[in-house]
C-alpha cells in the first residue's frame, strides 16, 4: 500500500531498520551531536516566536510589552499540554521503534496528536468566552487588559494547531527524524519574521497584528509538520488507529507527566511573577516592572532552549537504546550531554551578565526604569544559570527511560518546588529585590536536587539497567 509520498509499507519497514542500527551501533557523542543540532535550532526558532514579538511590540509602548509579557502565561498552558502528548506519546514511539514494535507506535502516534488537537479546540472556545478574566488572572492590570486582551484572542484561535504542532514536533523528534521537526518549526517562524513586521507597522495592527502573525505562522507550520509524517520511514498519523484508552492514556501519562508539571509550573510561576513584580515596584512603574521580567524571561528561554534542544537531541538516543536494552550508550551519552551543557551554559551566562543593559534596551530602549529593572533580575539569573544542565538532561533521562516519579519531581523543582515558596517569602524582606532574585535561588536549589540522582546514574558500569 502506497502512501502519499508514494512510499511502501517495505519501504518504511527498511527505512527503520536503517534508523534502528544508526541510533543502536553509531558512537555515541556523534550521534547525540546529529541528533541535537536539529533541534537546537528547533527549539531556538520555537523561542523566537516570543522574541520577535516582544522586539516588535517593545517599540509600541510600555504597556504593550507587558501585556504580551502577561499572555505568555497561557502560552505556556499550550506549550505544558502540547509537550505532555508530544513526550509521552514520543516516548512510547521511541522505545516501542527500539524494540521494533511498529503497529504500537502507530496507534499511539495518531492518539496522542488527537488527543492533543481536540484538547487544544476546547481550550480555545473557553478561554474566548472569558478573555478578559483569563487576561485578569494572569495579572494584567487595569492599563495592560486591553493589550493583553488583543494578544490573547488570535493566541487562542490558534491554540488547537499550536498545541498539536507541538505534538508532532516531538513525535518526529523521538522517531529520530529532528531534520524534518526543524524544517516544520523553522518554516513558521521565518513567516512570523515577516509576518510581524507586515502587520504591525505596514497594516498599523498593533498587539492584535503581533498575535494574528504568530497564529498564521504556527497553523503553516502545523501544516507542514502534519506532510512530514507521511514521508518514507515515519510513523503515520491515522485517524482510524486513534485509540482513546485508558492504557494508551497511562503510558501517555508515564512519558509526559514530567513536562506537564513542568510547564504548568511555569505556568503559575509567571503568573505570580506578573502578580510580584507589579506589587512591589514603585508607584508608576507597575507595567515597566512586568514588561522587564517578560523581556528577561524571553531572553533566558532563548538560551535555555539551546540546552533544551540539546536534551531533546539526546532523547531520542536515550529511548532507543533503553529500549534495546543498551544501558552502557545511555550511560555515556547522558554523561556526554550532561558536560556539553554545562560548557554552554558558562558561556552564556558570562556573556549575558557583561552584556546585560545591551539586550534588555534592545527591546524597549526608551523606558529607563524598564532597563534598570532588567539588568538586575537578568544578571542574578546569570549566576546560577550554569548550574541547569545538569538538572534539565537528568530529568530528560529519567523521563525518557519512564521514571515517571523521579523525572516529575525533577521537573516540578525550578519554577514550582523552589520558586513558589522563595517568591512568596522573599519579597517580604527586600521587595522588588526578593522577585528579581527567585529564578537564581530555585535553579540553584534544584540543582542540589539532582545532583544526587545524575551522580548515580553517571556512575553505573556496563551490566546495570536503570532502575
Amino acid at each position: 500500500m502506497k502512501h502519499i509520498f508514494g512510499t511502501t509499507r517495505e519501504d518504511d519497514e527498511q527505512k527503520r531498520d536503517q534508523r534502528y542500527l544508526m541510533m543502536t551501533q553509531s558512537p555515541v557523542r556523534q550521534l547525540v551531536i546529529k541528533m541535537a543540532v536539529p533541534t537546537i535550532i528547533s527549539m531556538m526558532v520555537t523561542a523566537l516566536y516570543n522574541i520577535i514579538d516582544a522586539f516588535f511590540v517593545g517599540h509600541i509602548s510600555t504597556e504593550a510589552t507587558a501585556g504580551v509579557g502577561v499572555s505568555f502565561a497561557y502560552m505556556t498552558f499550550i506549550n505544558a499540554f502540547g509537550f505532555f502528548f508530544g513526550h509521552g506519546s514520543g516516548n512510547y514511539i521511541s522505545t516501542a521503534l527500539g524494540a521494533k514494535k511498529y503497529g504500537e507506535a502507530e496507534r499511539m502516534a495518531a492518539t496522542g496528536f488527537l488527543s492533543s488537537m481536540g484538547l487544544g479546540t476546547i481550550a480555545a472556545i473557553v478561554g474566548l468566552f472569558f478573555l478578559t478574566p483569563l487576561s485578569r488572572m494572569m495579572g494584567a492590570t487595569p492599563d495592560i487588559v486591553p493589550y493583553a486582551n488583543d494578544y490573547l484572542m488570535f493566541i487562542l484561535i490558534g491554540t488547537p494547531f499550536m498545541m498539536s504542532s507541538l505534538t508532532l514536533n516531538n513525535q518526529l523528534r523521538f522517531q529520530g527524524n529532528a531534520r524534518y521537526a526543524m524544517v516544520g518549526i523553522t518554516t513558521g517562524a521565518v513567516l512570523n519574521i515577516f509576518l510581524d513586521a507586515l502587520l504591525i507597522y505596514v497594516l498599523d495592527m498593533g498587539v492584535t497584528g503581533a498575535a494574528l502573525a504568530t497564529c498564521i505562522s504556527q497553523m503553516v507550520g502545523w501544516f507542514v509538520l502534519l506532510l512530514g509524517t507521511e514521508m518514507n520511514g515515519n510513523v503515520h498519523i491515522r485517524i482510524r488507529l486513534f485509540s482513546p484508552s485508558w492504557q494508551s492514556y497511562k503510558d501517555i501519562f508515564k512519558g509526559g507527566n514530567p513536562s506537564l508539571a513542568r510547564h504548568v509550573f511555569v505556568c503559575v510561576s509567571t503568573i505570580m511573577l506578573n502578580r510580584y513584580a507589579a506589587y512591589y515596584a514603585a508607584p508608576g512603574t507597575e507595567a515597566s516592572a512586568i514588561a522587564a521580567f517578560a523581556i528577561v524571561s524571553r531572553i533566558m528561554m532563548f538560551a535555555f532552549s539551546i540546552i533544551l534542544g540539546l536534551g531533546q537531541g539526546f532523547q531520542p538516543v536515550c529511548g532507543f537504546n533503553y529500549g534495546a536494552e543498551l544501558y552502557e550508550r545511555v550511560r555515556r551519552s547522558f554523561v556526554f550531554t550532561t558536560s556539553l551543557a554545562t560548557i554552554i551554559l558558562i558561556i552564556i551566562s558570562v556573556t549575558f551578565a557583561i552584556f546585560a543593559p545591551d539586550l534588555i534596551r534592545v527591546f524597549r530602549g526608551e523606558d529607563a526604569e524598564l532597563i534598570k529593572i532588567g539588568t538586575r533580575v537578568l544578571r542574578w539569573q546569570c549566576i546560577a544559570f550554569p548550574l541547569i544542565g545538569v538538572s534539565t538532561v537528568t530529568n530528560m533521562m529519567y523521563q525518557t527511560t519512564r521514571k515517571t516519579l523521579i523525572a516529575t519531581l525533577l521537573s516540578m523543582g525550578r519554577q514550582g518546588i523552589f520558586f513558589i515558596p522563595t517568591i512568596m517569602i522573599l519579597p517580604i524582606f527586600i521587595g522588588l529585590h526578593g522577585v528579581e532574585m527567585t529564578q537564581a535561588i530555585a535553579d540553584a536549589l534544584t540543582f542540589l536536587l539532582a545532583l544526587p540522582f545524575a551522580i548515580k546514574e553517571a556512575r553505573k558500569g556496563n551490566h546495570q539497567a536503570l532502575v
